[in-house]
């Protein structure tokens, strides 16, 4: 064993240093010498184990396997190499990061989906509220809808509607993320349940028209919420927009 005072050896089980006099009971023959060196694996193993944390886990493995071979090298050492903390830590944190790694690829996806859905959630919401100001305008209106080309000014100006309420959550900045169908605008409420009366479009303010100005951008092309003259909201699937009713075959 080592003297931890002047570091010189002494045989097994010697209660005193012979080179220094100093107390060596309970001193193990693996004790860590004065002089020891830190070992260059688990120096390493520890950067690896750092690095790993900013590489994806790209380095989790090769910080294992330095870690174990430093901790194998300091106990035959004989005292001779330190460092146990660092290759420790280079074997524990990959063991940490791995499977924090895999939870969050799992999660990511599943995360990323729950907030398209909160965003289509609160995009309906908005078109179920401009309906049912729609509704209001044509009770004191005479059955008729606001004016296509005004129909954002006027839900503003006589129906309190704010303008926050014209933009999709999931959508590209503009005034408004809605257009109305102006085929409706002549039959108003008389029009079909099952005919659009509002629907998602490009950004752009008052506007009206039809299938042409439609997007599903905004949610991936998955599909858009439309608003039919019965005034409930519905969000349609790509595949199911070319069946939606939007004018009104006018009887001689």
């Amino acid at each position: 064993m080592y003297c931890p005072k002047c570091g010189k050896e002494n045989f097994e089980g010697a209660d005193l240093c012979l080179h220094c006099s100093w107390v060596l009971n309970g001193i193990s023959a693996t004790e860590v010498r004065p002089d020891a060196k830190t070992s260059g694996f688990a120096i390493t193993a520890l950067v690896l184990a750092i690095l790993s944390l900013f590489t994806c886990g790209l380095l989790i493995l090769p910080a294992l396997i330095f870690g174990i071979i430093a901790m194998v090298k300091i106990e035959k050492s004989g005292g001779k190499l330190k460092g146990k903390g660092f290759a420790i830590t280079g074997l524990v944190t990959p063991a940490i990061i791995f499977p924090m790694a895999m939870m969050l690829g799992i999660l990511m996806p599943a995360i990323g989906k729950t907030r398209q859905l909160a965003q289509r959630i609160h995009c309906q919401a908005n078109v179920k509220g401009l309906g049912c100001a729609m509704q209001v305008y044509a009770n004191d209106y005479n059955e008729k809808y606001p004016a296509s080309l005004q129909w954002c000014d006027l839900l503003i100006k006589y129906e309190d509607v704010q303008k926050a309420q014209f933009n999709c959550a999931a959508a590209e900045k503009g005034t408004c993320n809605y257009a109305m169908n102006k085929n409706i605008e002549k039959f108003g409420v008389a029009s079909p349940a099952q005919m659009v009366l509002l629907f998602e479009s490009k950004p752009g303010w008052n506007q009206a028209g039809g299938l042409e100005l439609l997007t599903t951008d905004n949610h991936c092309g998955e599909g858009c919420n439309i608003l039919f003259n019965d005034g409930h909201t519905e969000f349609v699937k790509r595949a199911d927009l070319n069946n939606l009713l939007w004018t009104v075959e006018e009887k001689k």
